[in-house]
């Protein structure tokens, strides 16, 4: 008799938390990119940067893919977005592209986000997201000699002791089966929150220094100031990138 009625109390529990943690309906979230550098709003073309190195740098264009996102619950359910909905290009000179908004998301209390930077090798040629791959060309994030989609598209200029506005261009994404720049990117948000039929918002920052200085490996533009399909550079700015993003 005790042990039915353990049994029955371990059941009601089980139960009852399965009712709290699917009572909320489901709302939308919106995702805010927020490109700063070391803490302050990103300015294209005007601004002068200046990184470890020493190198003084102005940003003409910044965009990059995001992708696989993933709401992960305070009781580790995770919420993942459909494939068909979850690849996005971020542009810095396309405010509407910065706040990615996403729908009918399940009812219950997050407390981390998990998404990539890039596109999964494993997900190309990313057969049923034909919206994406229009968006990807007509942004300039596919190229068109090679097939393959370019994470970041990070260009401006920079100076020297001997030159000014000598031009950076910096493309990085991944290559056949050798050259694999996709990052895995999970971040615990500044507080926990609760989806219900109303809208929230998620503030997520990209710190344009740590393409530079990430403290993993310090990159100069004096060393190279033309990356693209390189297996030298590319993964030093990947792995850089994969610690620019925290969230607010």
């Amino acid at each position: 008799m005790k042990k039915i009625l353990l049994l029955t109390f371990a059941l009601a529990a089980l139960i009852s938390c399965k009712s709290d943690d699917n009572q909320a309906a489901p709302g939308e979230v919106n995702l805010v990119f927020k490109n700063q550098v070391a803490g302050n709003d990103l300015i294209l073309s005007s601004q002068t940067y200046t990184n470890a190195s020493g190198d003084s740098y102005r940003v003409n264009e910044l965009k990059y893919i995001i992708s696989d996102i993933v709401l992960i619950g305070a009781n580790g359910q995770e919420f993942v977005v459909p494939q068909s909905e979850s690849y996005f290009v971020v542009n810095e000179a396309d405010n509407g592209s910065k706040t990615l908004s996403i729908p009918d998301v399940d009812g219950r209390k997050y407390n981390k986000i998990r998404f990539g930077f890039g596109v999964d090798q494993s997900n190309y040629p990313l057969n049923g997201v034909n919206n994406f791959i229009p968006t990807a060309e007509e942004t300039g994030m596919l190229w068109s000699w090679s097939a393959g989609y370019k994470f970041i598209k990070f260009e401006g200029e920079y100076d020297t002791d001997t030159t000014t506005d000598a031009p950076f261009i910096i493309h990085v994404g991944s290559h056949g089966t050798t050259l694999d720049n996709y990052k895995t990117i999970e971040l615990d948000l500044a507080t926990d929150f609760t989806v219900n039929d109303n809208t929230s918002n998620i503030n997520l920052i990209f710190d344009v220094a740590r393409i530079f200085d990430a403290g993993l490996q310090n990159f100069s533009l004096q060393e190279k100031d033309d990356i693209q399909v390189d297996p030298v550079y590319a993964p030093i700015i990947a792995s850089n990138i994969s610690t620019a993003f925290s969230a607010e």
